[in-house]
């Protein structure tokens, strides 16, 4: 089952509304088959697993290991529990059952009723953190959060500023936390900053320092403060911008019109609609202040570096413990979870 999650993380950035999920076929102790799911829309993971097999007659003496519940429904791909069944496999082992309403336990119910072994449950609490992803948009039907920021030793995220002041981020964290950064950005579905910081660091949201998709951007411009030179504004990448003001964008941006009653819940259920199913926000200050208060966070990555700036913007505080701490040369990341969240 470990090599089933090691392959589903592979599609990680690519797989949009979809799971991860990875399949392996084992005959007589020896793996034969395996496969995952590679993009949205493409096959599934127990197809590619199958189609990988060199002698298909060894299938109905074999067990399929899958990281999730085979579906039993027709969408982009026909039923992999009726694929399965076809082709002779007599067990199944599945980590997690799929709680998308289409399937949440009729994959397995097909299964057994046509005849097979069904074990779940195999490494059940593994499955559920690789997937978090998808699990905490179908069940809390809003996008799983990830704040990130770089404070310093004694505790500011940046300098003081004058306002329409651009000269750009100080790097607080080093070469390699800023890799890390932009491979976090090609496993998420879109990034996140405040108006505040596309002003004074007019970043692109792009992938550079690494492989992968460019997750959609968005932003947060209630009062239309965006300079219409930002590069966040320049239409070559999907981009929503959540304004005050109702502006025409060319290129690839669509604007959602935030009056002034419009809440964090209410970006929140909007990108639920739009099937965005997690978010990397990246600043600044106010908006993490904001994902914290509400609540609606579910993961925080805190690098601290080694500088000192004495005085400027505080970094946001979060009163428990770290889960993960890291170290990366002289810069440490913390990863926090939020409790108060919990997947059932």
């Amino acid at each position: 089952m470990r090599r089933c999650f090691e392959l589903a993380r592979k599609g990680l950035g690519m797989t949009m509304a979809n799971p991860l999920v990875g399949a392996v076929i084992v005959h007589d102790d020896r793996i034969i088959g395996e496969g995952y799911h590679h993009e949205y829309g493409g096959p599934h993971a127990e197809v590619n697993a199958i189609r990988s097999v060199k002698d298909p007659s060894l299938l109905p003496h074999s067990t399929i290991y899958c990281s999730l519940e085979p579906c039993s429904h027709h969408g982009k791909t026909p039923p992999c529990s009726i694929l399965i069944h076809q082709k002779g496999l007599r067990r199944v082992v599945v980590s997690n059952l799929d709680p998308f309403p289409s399937v949440n336990g009729k994959g397995i119910k097909y299964l057994e009723d046509a005849g097979l072994e069904v074990e779940r449950g195999c490494l059940e609490e593994e499955g559920l953190h690789m997937n978090r992803r998808f699990f905490h948009y179908v069940n809390y039907k809003r996008p799983y959060v990830i704040l990130k920021w770089a404070q310093t030793a004694d505790g500011f995220i940046d300098h003081e500023r004058n306002p329409g002041d651009r000269e750009g981020p100080e790097w607080i964290s080093n070469e390699v936390s800023r890799t890390l950064v932009h491979k976090w950005r090609s496993e998420e579905s879109a990034i996140m900053v405040g108006t505040n910081t596309v002003i004074t660091d007019d970043p692109t949201l792009t992938v550079r320092r690494w492989s992968g998709e460019n997750p959609v951007r968005i932003t947060l411009d209630r009062n239309g403060r965006l300079p219409e030179d930002a590069h966040i504004l320049d239409g070559e990448e999907e981009t929503i911008v959540f304004s005050g003001p109702k502006r025409t964008y060319s290129g690839k941006i669509q604007m959602v019109h935030a009056d002034p009653s419009y809440q964090m819940v209410d970006v929140m259920e909007e990108l639920y609609d739009r099937q965005i199913v997690s978010v990397l926000v990246e600043g600044g200050a106010k908006l993490h202040q904001t994902f914290l208060k509400t609540g609606l966070w579910d993961e925080a990555r805190v690098f601290t570096g080694k500088m000192q700036f004495n005085r400027g913007v505080k970094a946001p505080e979060i009163e428990d413990k770290p889960d993960e701490t890291y170290r990366f040369e002289e810069t440490e990341l913390e990863v926090f979870r939020n409790k108060l969240i919990q997947l059932p």
